[in-house]
């Protein structure tokens, strides 16, 4: 059996078992496998048929908030959440067995237990190093959950979601990584670094909306959102192989900190998609946060469909990618906090 083969099979292992947190905190056993390799095979087991297509409130987004906090807690990222890494977020299961996020209002402790279901945000912290900067944090994340189990096509009816958005939580393990591993030799960031795995976005951003009614840290102290969606895949109007591009990058000044950097993520070369409010940024824009999602989605047909798996990402470019993210984070963590330019802000009437 191969090397890669050994360390699949170890995350679903991980996806697997019920325990979290028993892994080694401090060794970063894989640190020296090419990222390349790591990303296929993080992508490779989050977007696994046994994960059921991950859909939020099921045993496939079960099966991948444990792979998920297992890989957070071999790197030495604390917990954030009110469970561990876990922060339940309630949904409600219909007569018809379609699982729909609580109508406002709904008073889930009235519901029958056989009505509420459970889903998970997954959260990590990297505390910051600098005394005067610690309590600011800069908030990035991806969603986990994806749509699970539908219309089969061409005999196919798991919606794997490789690229949606299986290869943006890869992308923010790889950064959870990144900064656990700098501050184990103290070289950590200066602000703190939340990473953010949000559930039930396909539900209309559930997850984050309920994150945000119940932070798991000081909300008053989040300077920075980076949402990361939908990296598989190259897209030419970006400029392909290892380039991407951040929804919103007029709107504040994390586009001139990305242009300074000569950075290969670029502005949305699809404005009229409305991409900036279609993702889990949104929330936190939209509270006063400079926020915005980073992609290289190229609008390829296997969005939504059971087409979206991991053979057909492009794993160079995926971890280009990551590493121009990795490189825009550590200026958010260390140096000017990003603010919204004048009408940027989306509740300056400019939705």
């Amino acid at each position: 059996m191969t090397h890669r083969f050994l360390i699949l099979g170890t995350l679903l292992f991980a996806a697997a078992s019920s325990g979290c947190g028993d892994a080694p905190s401090t060794e970063l056993a894989d640190a020296d496998t090419p990222r390349v390799e790591r990303v296929q095979l993080l992508l490779e087991g989050l977007a696994a048929d046994s994960m059921l297509g991950r859909r939020a409130g099921t045993v496939g987004e079960l099966r991948a908030v444990r792979l998920l906090e297992s890989e957070l807690a071999r790197y030495g990222v604390e917990p954030a959440g009110t469970d561990g890494y876990r922060q339940p977020v309630p949904l409600v299961r219909s007569a018809e067995g379609r699982i729909r996020p609580p109508a406002v209002g709904t008073d889930m402790d009235s519901l029958p237990p056989s009505e509420v279901v459970t889903a998970y945000n997954v959260l990590g912290i990297i505390p910051g190093s600098d005394p005067e900067l610690a309590a600011e944090i800069v908030v990035v994340g991806a969603h986990h959950d994806h749509v699970g189990i539908g219309s089969a096509v061409d005999g196919d009816s798991i919606y794997n979601g490789a690229d949606d958005d299986a290869s943006g939580s890869v992308a923010t393990l790889e950064i959870a990584r990144h900064f656990a591993a700098a501050r184990a030799r103290g070289e950590g960031p200066a602000r703190t670094v939340l990473v953010a795995f949000f559930t039930a976005e396909e539900m209309g951003l559930y997850g984050t909306r309920e994150w945000i009614e119940a932070p798991t840290v000081d909300f008053d102290g989040i300077v920075a959102d980076l949402q990361i969606e939908m990296i598989a895949r190259p897209d030419s109007l970006a400029g392909g192989f290892g380039r991407g591009w951040l929804t919103g990058y007029e709107r504040s000044t994390m586009g001139d900190i990305l242009a300074a950097q000569g950075s290969p993520i670029v502005p949305d070369p699809r404005p009229e998609q409305n991409f900036f409010f279609r993702s889990d940024n949104a929330p936190f824009a939209r509270l006063g946060i400079p926020a915005h999602t980073l992609s290289s989605f190229n609008l390829h047909t296997d969005y939504h469909a059971p087409s979206d798996e991991a053979g057909l990402a492009d794993y160079p470019h995926m971890a280009a990618l990551i590493e121009a993210a990795i490189e825009m984070l550590d200026a958010l963590a260390t140096g000017p906090t990003p603010e919204w330019k004048p009408g940027g802000r989306p509740d300056a009437g400019n939705d």
